[in-house]
């Protein structure tokens, strides 16, 4: 025991050290792992990204997803009451031992899950959703396919692997890393994974987190971890920094120090060396001169863009070109595409934003042309003569 705590306590230190800078690439203490930045899904840094290994209970993940995503659509909600089967209370491994026809409302069963990887309760949620265990694993497939997660296999939704069909549940560090970005994308799923210790069942079952980085690691948003004799430790890690939040995943790290240790280098290479940035433009957009439209003019606005990814070494030398329309045409229609602005550094174009009409202009009837005309007219002829 004195040996554990004393490990524990070493693992605590070195999560806790600050982030140096980090030039070179990252110690990587696992045989598979992938650094992605989540905004862009941009991989960073990958080893062996393709191998498929064990992932033991960061498929989680893909259980926690399909809930999330559930919820969402409101085809459950969190208030919802499940109920667990004689099946999903047999389960093995992490759990809250619940107990046959024993009912939870469902966001205790989520918190469970997320905190303390509950085998029994992510089965107990998939059944809830999908009547079976079977029938939620096919649809974690068909979402994994459609996420062109193209080394996954999901035979379970626990990652438990001690049965012979388990041997098939195979996953990457790369796929791990794009469903746990498709995970994040539902940010009320953090109101979970950043939880360090919780309770359910009113305060008399106590909840731990077995991802030690949401504690000691500055920024933290989660992820999941996992663990069988099989798959050795594998951890899904994201963290949030300064607007740019990254996802590590490790695979089969021979040690649980380990396993966090790589995570928290990974973590450490990309806040070190890269930052998400939205680039304005450099001159102020005016109004472009509408002809025969029921408006003179229309103003131009930016169309959304999502962040751009750069090295932090070439920040200060981003810069912006816009070329637009010098006047238009009526009708205009509202997100009509006005001209573009091209994000660039050093001569490389990083990204290009579309500009676009902030609202329609009408074109005046032919009536309205005629009368125009000849109010123009009869202004010009009421104009006063000069003499000299």
């Amino acid at each position: 025991m004195k040996r554990i705590c004393a490990v524990t306590i070493i693992i605590c230190i070195i999560l806790a050290l600050p982030t140096a800078a980090v030039t070179g690439e990252p110690v990587v203490q696992a045989p598979s792992a992938v650094l992605m930045d989540k905004t862009t899904g941009t991989v960073l840094f990958e080893l062996n990204s393709h191998e498929r290994l064990a992932p033991a209970s960061v498929t989680k993940v893909m259980t926690l997803l399909l809930i999330m995503e559930a919820i969402d659509a409101g085809t459950i909600s969190m208030q919802d009451m499940v109920t667990t089967s004689e099946y999903a209370a047999s389960m093995g491994g992490s759990q809250i031992y619940l107990e046959e026809g024993e009912q939870m409302v469902l966001e205790d069963v989520l918190k469970a899950v997320v905190v303390s990887s509950a085998n029994d309760g992510a089965v107990a949620l998939a059944e809830h959703l999908c009547g079976s265990e079977q029938a939620f694993v096919a649809l974690m497939n068909q979402r994994a396919e459609e996420l062109g997660m193209t080394d996954t296999a999901f035979v379970n939704c626990t990652g438990l692997d001690t049965d012979l069909e388990a041997s098939e549940h195979l996953t990457s560090a790369n796929d791990i890393a794009i469903m746990s970005r498709e995970l994040l994308m539902h940010e009320d799923i953090k109101r979970f994974t950043t939880i360090w210790m919780d309770t359910v069942r009113n305060g008399e079952f106590g909840l731990s987190n077995t991802n030690k980085l949401v504690r000691f690691y500055s920024g933290a948003t989660g992820l999941k971890t996992g663990f069988t004799a099989r798959a050795r430790y594998c951890l899904a890690a994201s963290a949030s920094r300064d607007g740019m939040e990254l996802i590590a995943t490790v695979m089969n790290a021979p040690s649980s120090d380990e396993r966090f240790t790589t995570a928290k280098n990974l973590l450490d290479f990309g806040f070190a060396n890269y930052t998400v940035i939205t680039a304005e433009p450099q001159q102020e957009l005016t109004e472009i001169p509408v002809l025969l439209g029921e408006s003179d003019s229309v103003m131009p606005v930016l169309e959304e863009s999502g962040g751009i990814l750069i090295d932090k070494s070439i920040k200060n030398s981003v810069t912006t070109e816009i070329t637009m329309a010098d006047s238009l045409t009526a009708p205009v229609e509202a997100g009509q595409k006005l001209g573009q602005m091209n994000v660039m550094s050093n001569g490389e174009i990083l990204q290009t934003v579309d500009i676009v009409a902030s609202r329609e202009v009408p074109r005046l009837t032919v009536g309205e042309i005629w009368l125009q005309m000849v109010r123009r007219l009869f202004m010009a002829g009421d104009a006063p003569s000069v003499t000299t």
